[in-house]
């Protein structure tokens, strides 16, 4: 059975009312135009109208069967009070639809978009891409060419065809190359924190809202804060600049100074007045490394900065305005920091809309070798001299860097610590064995520990009498031994590396700190809890 084609239309108060007498037949008007195709026939055509046109309307109706006898016309009324009202036309274009009788067995469904307002048009598009009606979008424009100028063309646009895929297909490599660009071209292997940086530009495109980045020193929260920025700058998102603070280096009343400015005399030795790092980070972006270093006195000011857009600078009594998007870095726990009285709860309450930790090198090994080519790329473009690995040294080097031993301690800054001093240490532009060997060396000299935990494991500091009373002298010696390990790492990640190093190795998929999570809970406790006790010890 052929299905019957209906088109949705809107009534052209203009264009649809051009001409007079005979005139009007040798004129192009919309929707007398589409019932004249050769090649379409339209069975049914829905016009809407606005009441006050309803004459006009029905001389559009019966020019149109006029020409085509076997179109049934409805009239449909749509009284928009403004039809450059998105949200009128919209909304009464959703109670349209959403009572529509669809008959897609028997009916092929179009949306003329070629009258009405623009905002007429953009709501039959959002519409057909949404299928709030299966329907293609279909429009006619003239033909100054043609014989009889009445005809014009017409042309369907179906948002479900290849050249629409391309369209998203493009838009999706668009969203991986904000991706790409968040992590410098490198082209990580880590899963879990490929899908980190992807809701990370998700957030940073749409949102202005504060962005917390946790993690250890040296994951790169700098650097990621900064292409942030970038990326934002690329799209005219801001306008201003980007500036960066390690809150740990403000102290004393410099700290105040440093972040709010200071008028002229405002103490001894200010000869003139300083516009400080908020003043400065106006309409781009400021991004405070290591926040919970901030002073309570510093973090009052700075929340009120970020909701009123307005602050004191020292001995002034005038408010400046700054409007900045925030980003702050910490490796501390801020929530910790909380409890214990040295981070304001509000000010974390505030800048903790979003917030994403990112893993040190030790947790995504799969990506230590990407970020290897990335330092040597680094170093060819910087000092323009290109120095590679020979085969065998390569191999050797990773075969290192990625036992569960190696421990990263510093992440990437180890890492780009260690390229820089075999690059330096290289000969003919090729790192050999040799200059691996001695890396090695000197990485695992790095990392042996400062002070080796050599106490006795006494299991009364984290069991009940009680519960040992339960357990063998075999899970006594485990468990104590799986403390000691736990005691001198500096996170579950590590501990569970070394716990579990030639099990781990048989495994497809590894997570060492899931393992040694369950083991602990055995016992009722946690790494936490582990670490916890030992601060309480010192």
């Amino acid at each position: 059975m052929t299905k019957k084609n209906v088109v949705i239309s809107i009534l052209g108060v203009v264009k649809d009312n051009k001409g007079r007498g005979s005139r009007r037949w040798q004129t192009w008007r919309p929707n007398i135009s589409l019932v004249m195709q050769e090649d379409f026939k339209v069975d049914r055509l829905e016009l809407l109208y606005d009441p006050q046109y309803f004459r006009m309307a029905g001389k559009v109706v019966a020019d149109i069967q006029s020409v085509s006898p076997h179109t049934e016309v409805v009239l449909v009324e749509a009284p928009w009070s403004d039809p450059w009202d998105f949200a009128e036309v919209y909304g009464w274009f959703d109670q349209y639809t959403r009572h529509y009788p669809v008959k897609t067995d028997s009916e092929n469904y179009y949306l003329n978009i070629t009258t009405g307002t623009h905002v007429n048009q953009i709501c039959m598009f959002l519409i057909s891409e949404a299928r709030l009606i299966p329907a293609s979008l279909l429009q006619i424009s003239p033909d100054f060419e043609a014989e009889n100028r009445a005809v014009g063309t017409l042309r369907i646009i179906d948002l479900e065809q290849a050249k629409y895929d391309a369209l998203a297909s493009r838009y999706q490599e668009q969203a991986q190359t904000g991706q790409d660009f968040l992590k410098s071209g490198i082209k990580t292997r880590n899963t879990a924190f490929n899908n980190l940086i992807a809701e990370i530009e998700q957030v940073a495109i749409a949102s202005s809202d504060p962005i917390l980045l946790e993690g250890p020193t040296g994951a790169g929260k700098t650097q990621l804060a900064r292409r942030i920025y970038e990326l934002k700058a690329s799209r005219n998102d801001v306008m201003g600049k980007f500036v960066s603070v390690n809150c740990a280096t403000l102290r004393g009343d410099g700290a105040m100074s440093a972040l709010f400015g200071h008028s002229k005399g405002a103490y001894t030795g200010a000869q003139q007045s300083r516009e400080g790092y908020l003043k400065n980070a106006n309409q781009g972006i400021l991004f405070l490394d290591e926040i919970g270093e901030l002073g309570l006195d510093e973090q009052a000011m700075l929340l009120h900065a970020i909701e009123e857009k307005r602050f004191y600078p020292v001995g002034s009594d005038k408010t400046v305005f700054s409007d900045f998007q925030l980003l702050a870095g910490t490796h501390q726990n801020l929530q910790q920091a909380v409890i214990k009285g040295t981070f304001r709860e509000d000010l974390l309450a505030r800048i903790n809309i979003w917030s994403w930790k990112l893993p040190g090198l030790s947790e995504r090994l799969e990506d230590l070798e990407p970020n290897l080519d990335f330092e040597l790329h680094q170093h060819a473009r910087q000092k323009n001299k290109q120095v590679r690995f020979n085969k065998t040294a390569r191999a050797a080097y990773m075969k290192f860097a990625t036992l569960p031993d190696s421990l990263w301690s510093s992440n990437f800054r180890d890492l780009t610590a260690s390229v820089n001093r075999m690059v330096t240490l290289s000969e003919g532009g090729r790192i050999n064995e040799d200059n691996v060997n001695k890396e090695v060396s000197r990485l695992k000299q790095r990392w042996q520990p400062l002070s080796p935990v050599s106490q006795k494991i006494e299991l009364t500091d984290y069991l009940g009498e009680d519960q040992l009373t339960q357990l063998d002298q075999f899970d006594q010696m485990q468990l104590a031994s799986v403390i000691e390990v736990c005691l001198q790492c500096r996170s579950m990640a590590e501990a569970g590396r070394k716990l579990f190093n030639v099990s781990r190795s048989e495994k497809a998929s590894t997570n060492d700190s899931h393992r040694l999570r369950t083991y602990l809970t055995r016992f009722g406790l946690t790494f936490k809890d582990i670490t916890e006790k030992k601060m309480t010890q010192i």
